[in-house]
């Protein structure tokens, strides 16, 4: 196990802590659907802004969990990875 995911555990046990790290997790999935698509693509974030319209800088920002992508913005972000969307309640 990594130090982070020994820091994570520990501060998970934390309830306030786990409250907000489960309330981002939606944030946090989006971020890594995107790049693991993207990476599987074999796309560079430049690339991926060039066939989408969306600045590179925005992808960044969203792959690194630092925005809330719109669903315009994860509708083309499929488009140009010629992924279909879906949103799901599980």
């Amino acid at each position: 196990m990594s130090d982070f995911h020994k820091y994570l555990s520990k501060k998970l046990k934390d309830p306030e802590f786990a409250q907000e790290y489960d309330a981002l997790e939606p944030e946090y999935q989006a971020a890594r659907v995107v790049m693991q698509a993207r990476i599987d693509a074999g796309l560079t974030q430049q690339q991926l802004a060039d066939v989408t319209g969306i600045r590179a800088s925005n992808i960044s920002r969203l792959e690194t969990g630092g925005s809330m992508p719109s669903l315009r913005t994860l509708q083309q972000l499929a488009k140009g990875l010629h992924k279909t969307l879906s949103i799901q309640f599980v």
